[in-house]
């Protein structure tokens, strides 16, 4: 079995669009987007209709929620979801409205965003100290919840890793198609960072009885992800798109 494995892709079209012409050189069973799809001003809308020509298995991310579910008041607050509130349109925010939390594919391989009890949770990394530490064998044992599955793929923290666990499970972030670098103040003051603006997905094979990762990294014009996020005036885009550092 060899899966294609997408994560957190943030409405960068042009990104998306290289890592999918990137995927024609494999032969892939399955391809699959864990979240974290729209949410971004660089092209929502244009993101939507690119993977609706592909047959990608998608799950939800925190920030897909978070386009349908706010509130006025944090529309008002939030240009950037103005934006893509009147970029999408109806239609996509049903899809997103429609897609499963996670996605058990077989007894092997299961799918998450964050953890299989939150989108909201690293699974992989600590970010107590406002950069990412990672996180014990038993931390990570127990924030799986029960999860027994052989390969478990998550996104969410934009940090392509993979993570051997005692309990002989393989874990792997793919990292980000469409964003290289942000600073959330959740759980607590952070940043996350490549170092690099090249977008990430990850191929994972079952080789006998062993999975194989390969993270991959294809370049692509970010000059065009920036001069939208320019217009849209989010010059922390500009810099995280370009540099793939935190501010």
């Amino acid at each position: 079995m060899k899966i294609a494995v997408l994560s957190d892709i943030h409405s960068n079209v042009f990104a998306l669009d290289a890592v999918i012409k990137d995927l024609t050189k494999h032969s892939v069973d399955l391809k699959a987007n864990l979240g974290d799809i729209l949410y971004g001003p660089v092209a929502p809308k244009f993101t939507y209709e690119l993977l609706m020509e592909h047959d990608f298995i998608t799950i939800s991310g925190n920030q897909d929620r978070q386009i349908y579910q706010s509130t006025e008041e944090e529309i008002e607050l939030n240009p950037t979801m103005q934006f893509i509130l009147n970029d999408l349109g109806s239609k996509p925010l049903a899809w997103m409205k429609s897609l499963p939390f996670d996605k058990q594919v077989n007894e092997d391989v299961y799918f998450c965003h964050g953890t299989p009890k939150s989108d909201l949770i690293y699974l992989l990394e600590d970010v107590s100290k406002g950069y990412a530490l990672l996180r014990s064998d038993s931390e990570i044992i127990d924030l799986l919840a029960g999860q027994k599955s052989k390969l478990v793929c998550c996104g969410h923290t934009h940090t392509p890793r993979s993570v051997s666990l005692s309990t002989g499970q393989l874990i792997v972030n793919p990292g980000s198609v469409g964003l290289q670098a942000y600073t959330d103040e959740e759980p607590v003051l952070h940043s996350m960072e490549n170092f690099n603006h090249h977008a990430s997905y990850s191929i994972v094979e079952k080789i006998d009885s062993e999975w194989i990762v390969q993270n991959i990294k294809v370049p692509y014009d970010y000059q065009r992800a920036v001069n939208e996020s320019k217009k849209r005036n989010r010059e922390d885009w500009v810099h995280f798109l370009s540099t793939g550092r935190r501010i």
